[in-house]
């Protein structure tokens, strides 16, 4: 061997032995990111605590409530975990964790320790998006009140596999004026609530994250018991990578895209019948674009819409290669002049800009057709301006915007499920793997939940999906069947970006999810928005469900719930009601939002008058009335309560 191997072979072994030394000599007790100063542990219980240290090191750990010392030893990977017994409520304590080296958790509170989750509705802080939460100014103030409340905010990650470290955006902070703006409004709101109840620290940890669905937030071995969900959490177990599935992911969107050429009813003898100018398409209907066509006669639809449009060209541009401008399209888009393909487009926040190649411009009538997809939510032609003008010379233009023809081509439930990004907050369990599974050793004594907004499109879904992840959480914490009580989604119907799915429906299945022990609904159909989707009064929510926590957790004899839908007796030309939960009372002079139909499933607005407890319900268009829905529609005109003023949830009779 030569001396320069030597030399390079000792200063190798020099290097690492030094790198042990040092890794040993710095090793310190280190705590789960979610151990901080300020926080709340759950009284009255055996806490989890656990963290990383040297392999093999053992180490104590003291607290300070009762001076106990624990011995802890750490597995061969260093990891380790303890459970520590908490008293009845009280402090503020610390806890001390020596290894040779002493490291202490200060301002530590014993209380009650509740999980909040979902979308933005509830990870919408105080000092909110759009607007502020109600009275901000005077709720910062009183936020001075509350040093007891105490929250930690979970990084927004996602992850192919389940971690074990906590990812934290911020630690535990105690509430102020200073730090409550960031708090979770609903969540601060139903801790604010239970404090001036019970004078009790509470605890919030907050793993929120907005615009996302339930199926994100659920475990993939419990997501394989529904077939639509298999196939994105078997790439993930068959140990694909984020870079191998965004290949998979263009391959897929192309396959996907073909498939849906080939449903397409315009799809004929091997080519799009609808792209071609020679096309009669005099019986379509109209609709004026840009705008989202769910404001502009076509509700509840998502899948394909063709527009189409004859466009005079001057014969000074004909033969001349020329640019279309269209704006922004929600979703997908496939252009077509002429009958010929120009460009297409899959993604919605892009403007698209195509140009059409001289040799299919003429002069006279020359046709643009446009199939849009929409995979959930808003859809169209939504955003301007559409033009057509010579490529390379925008010195004239010719607005192309106004009324064009349209025509449904498939509906999403009739094609097959569109791929998906790997890297998507959206894919199936990919937050549950980072934002839940790393805190289900924390000890909490339960969770409150805002989210459906995301999964309107999909309401029957819901129905087996919401109460699969209630279920997949507590077996995952396995803290019995804790407390699970959640918002029903508001009323909304913004003028601009009204909502393109089924929220009646989506609030049904939240309601059929109180079939579920110990759950409880806080319904909000009185308190939303025409022109937000982020309620601002985030007070009453965090009341509402702070109700049904001292009621169905903590005991009191209180009214936690409005009026819900029991029984209905159909008696001649007339349907009985049949309601639990308090008195019930109308809001105003008459009862509003009823509607009754038929054996032909017709709907018409209905007479309600209050007798008892019972509602009573006709219509002079239903002879023979068999059914009844109730504040049925995204933004419902309804006013039935109870008299402790919470408000009946929307529901239907039928089961159609």
């Amino acid at each position: 061997m030569t001396k320069t191997f030597y030399n390079a072979f000792f200063a190798s072994a020099l290097q690492l032995v030094l790198l042990i030394f040092n890794t040993t000599a710095n090793a310190k007790v280190t705590p789960a990111a979610c151990f901080t100063d300020n926080m709340v542990l759950q009284q009255k219980t055996n806490a989890a605590i656990w963290g990383t240290e040297t392999p093999a090191k053992a180490f104590t750990i003291i607290t300070s409530w009762n001076n106990k010392t624990y011995k802890v030893t750490p597995a061969a990977n260093g990891d380790w975990k303890i459970k520590v017994a908490t008293p009845s409520y009280g402090g503020p304590y610390s806890i001390t964790f020596n290894d040779g080296e002493t490291t202490v958790l200060n301002n530590i509170l014993i209380g009650e320790v509740w999980v909040c989750s979902g979308q933005s509705n509830m990870e919408m802080p105080l000092t909110g998006w759009n607007n502020d939460v109600i009275n901000l100014q005077q709720e910062l103030a009183d936020a001075a009140n509350y040093p007891q409340i105490r929250m930690i905010k979970i990084d927004n990650k996602t992850s192919f596999t389940a971690r074990t470290d906590v990812p934290v955006k911020w630690g535990w902070n105690v509430c102020s004026p200073q730090t409550v703006g960031s708090f979770s409004a609903a969540a601060y709101f139903f801790a604010k609530n239970l404090y001036q109840q019970y004078h009790i620290p509470i605890g919030i940890i907050n793993s929120t994250w907005g615009g996302t669905v339930a199926e994100a937030w659920t475990s993939g071995d419990a997501l394989k018991t529904m077939p639509a969900f298999t196939p994105f959490v078997q790439a993930a177990e068959n140990g694909m990578t984020q870079e191998t599935l965004n290949a998979k992911y263009q391959t897929d969107l192309g396959e996907w895209l073909t498939d849906i050429n080939k449903l397409d009813h315009s799809y004929q003898n091997g080519g799009l019948l609808w792209a071609m100018p020679t096309l009669d398409d005099s019986a379509w209907q109209k609709m004026n674009v840009p705008a989202y066509w769910e404001q502009s006669g076509v509700p509840n639809y998502d899948g394909t819409i063709w527009f189409r449009k004859k466009v005079n060209i001057p014969a000074a541009w004909a033969g001349k290669n020329l640019k279309l401008d269209i704006g922004g399209i929600d979703d997908f888009d496939d252009s077509f002049f002429n009958g010929t393909e120009i460009g297409h487009t899959e993604l919605f926040i892009l403007k698209r800009s195509y140009t059409i190649p001289a040799n299919l411009v003429k002069s006279g009538d020359n046709t643009i057709a446009i199939r849009v997809f929409d995979s959930g939510g808003l859809g169209g032609i939504n955003k301007g301006p559409m033009t057509l003008s010579v490529a390379g010379d925008t010195s004239a233009k010719i607005d192309i915007s106004g009324a064009w023809a349209y025509q449904k081509g498939n509906e999403l439930k009739t094609l097959p499920q569109a791929p998906m990004l790997s890297n998507s907050p959206n894919r199936p369990t990919l937050i549950y793997n980072a934002m839940i599974s790393p805190i289900l050793p924390f000890t909490i004594k339960g969770v409150i939940w805002y989210q459906g907004e995301s999964n309107a499109d999909r309401a029957k879904q819901y129905e087996q999906l919401f109460p699969l992840l209630i279920n997949n959480w507590r077996q995952k914490w396995n803290e019995g069947n804790f407390p699970f009580y959640f918002v029903q989604i508001a009323n909304y119907a913004a003028t601009d970006e009204p909502p393109a799915a089924d929220w009646p429906a989506l609030r049904y299945a939240q309601l059929k999810t109180l079939s579920v022990p110990n759950t409880g609904m806080a319904v909000t159909i009185d308190i939303g928005e025409n022109s937000d989707i982020h309620p601002h009064n985030k007070q009453e929510v965090g009341r509402r469900l702070a109700l049904i926590a001292r009621a169905k957790t903590y005991g009191e004899n209180i009214q936690y719930s409005g009026p819900l839908y029991k029984s209905q007796k159909i008696i001649d030309n007339k349907i009985e009601l049949i309601f639990t939960n308090g008195a019930l009372t109308a809001k105003g002079d008459t009862l509003k939002g009823f509607t009754v139909a038929g054996a032909d499933k017709q709907f018409h607005p209905a007479n309600a008058i209050l007798k008892g407890n019972t509602v009573i319900v006709t219509s002079a268009d239903v002879a023979n009335p068999v059914a009844v829905r109730y504040a049925w529609a995204n933004n419902p005109i309804c006013n039935l309560y109870n008299t402790a003023g919470l408000p009946a949830s929307p529901f239907k009779t039928d089961d159609w």
